[in-house]
Formats: structure tokens, sequence, C-alpha cells
């Protein structure tokens, strides 16, 4: 299935995406696309409803983030070899995990703001991993069992905040619209390999990131596994699991984005975003 949630901001209904691209409105089934929403029971009851019995929605609708009332948004760095070397770190021996603030979090097709005083906004395409249950120590082996579904991140990044301005990198990560989710959670029995999917980023038409989650350091599994052994994973969390080569810090010269910039971002199966820029 394909999930989503539409409307306002702040005011998001959950719906599916039908196979003719319709939007269903789920609103008399569930109350959002959320927590306990997100089992496996209550996703294969939903996988059972005939979706031409729930109202349409106009397709004019806005998109909002895929995920309701999120608990945890964690990033994954430096999970791509060769991004890693176009930032200059070394690779490294365990997954690099750092936050976004959840106020962070907008629709996959809302405006971007440069934050005040920015110099250095840069994006990245990630695949985001959804959280289906309670989740502490699980083996790599039976770590994906517990996803609910896979869906679209762009992980913006000031880099000065991130890199220069002390402390951890949080600071460079959580600005208002940094966190675009979206527009499907792809449930994941629709993923056969979430390590084998396309991804892209273009900004203004140039395709800046051309990857593949094939080329993650850290594939999926190791990460869900990884984190669950420092804290529990619950309903709704939201994982980044890091961006291929391509972002603007690592342009000869290093480029970023400008308020009017406009920016296009998919992962096979999964969807595609499109943000503009704007001054914050």
């Amino acid at each position: 299935m394909k999930l989503l949630r539409f409307g306002a901001a702040g005011a998001e209904k959950p719906g599916l995406l039908d196979e003719n691209g319709i939007i269903r409105d789920l609103s008399g089934v569930i109350s959002d696309i959320s927590g306990d929403a997100l089992n496996d029971e209550m996703l294969a009851s939903l996988r059972d409803i005939d979706p031409e019995t729930l109202p349409e929605v106009e397709a004019s609708v806005r998109i909002g983030a895929c995920v309701g009332d999120v608990g945890k948004f964690i990033c994954i760095g430096l999970n791509y070899a060769d991004h890693a070397a176009e930032a200059g770190m070394a690779l490294p021996e365990e997954p690099v995990i750092f936050f976004k603030a959840t106020s962070a979090i907008s629709g996959p097709n809302d405006d971007v703001e440069i934050p005040r005083t920015s110099q250095k906004t840069d994006w990245e395409v990630e695949l985001g991993v959804v959280i289906g249950k309670h989740t502490k120590y699980v083996s790599k082996e039976d770590a994906l069992d517990h996803v609910a579904g896979y869906c679209v991140v762009n992980d913006l990044s000031e880099r000065d905040f991130q890199l220069h301005r002390s402390g951890q990198w949080v600071k460079g990560k959580s600005c208002d619209t940094f966190g675009p989710i979206g527009p499907w959670l792809v449930t994941r029995d629709e993923v056969s390999d979430p390590q084998d999917l396309a991804m892209y980023l273009e900004v203004n038409g140039h395709r800046y990131q051309n990857g593949s989650t094939n080329t993650m350091h850290f594939d999926v599994a190791t990460v869900v596994s990884h984190l669950s052994q420092f804290m529990s994973l619950q309903p709704g969390d939201v994982i980044s699991t890091g961006t291929p080569p391509g972002v603007g810090m690592g342009q000869t010269p290093e480029t970023y984005l400008k308020p009017g910039d406009k920016m296009e971002l998919g992962i096979e199966g999964l969807g595609v975003q499109k943000q503009t820029v704007i001054a914050g």
C-alpha cells in the first residue's frame, strides 16, 4: 500500500493512493497514519479494504508528511562511502547517529525556508525507514520485520551551522522545513529489497545526486538493529539512512541553495518530492 496524509498543515487526514493514482480518504477508518496504525495487524486490515469504497479526494489537495506524530527523527551520517569521501570524512566503523528536531518535518512539496544568516543550505536525498512496532535489542535477521514501510526524505542541512558552530550536528539539521517526508509511506510488502532502490536529486533541472541504496555502508537491517541496542524504537519513528554523493558541499566550487531554486528528488517506487526554496 501507499499511505499518505493530506490537507492543510497541522490538520492532515489519513489516506491511501489506489492503483489508479487516486487519493482515497481513510479518516473514516483510522485517525492518522501514526503510532499503532502502523502495526502489522492494522496494516493488514487496511490492505483488505476495497479502495473504491472510500471517498475520493481532489488531486490538487496538499500532501503532508506521510507519518504523523513522529516521536523520533533519527539520522545516519556518512553511510555511503563515496559521500564520506566527498565530505572529507573517514568511513565510520559503526553507524553515526544524530537527530533532527521533529519540528523540521514538512510535506514533500512544501516550500523549503533558508534560515536567517544561512550561507550554506544543502540538500540530501535519503531513504526513510518508518518503524511499525516496539523495537528493542532486535537482531539484524529480525530487524526488517519491525519496519512498517519506506519513504523519501530530504535531509536538508545548513553546513556552517552543522560543522562550524560547535556542538552536535543537530543545529545544522533541525531548521524549520528541513525534513520533508513523503509523499507516500510505502508498506514493506511492496519493497522487495530496500538495498536496491535508485535515487536522485535535481536542483533547477540539474541532476546532482544519482545513486542507489545498494551502495550503503550499513544496510537498513543493520541500522535498525544497531539503533535498537541503544534506545527503543516506537511505531512512527522515522530513520533517515544517509545520502549518496552529489551534495552541494561536495561540488567544485561548493554550491548551495538560494531563494527561487527548485528541487526535485525521488526514490524508485517511493514517489517524488518537489520543493521551492524561499527566504526564511
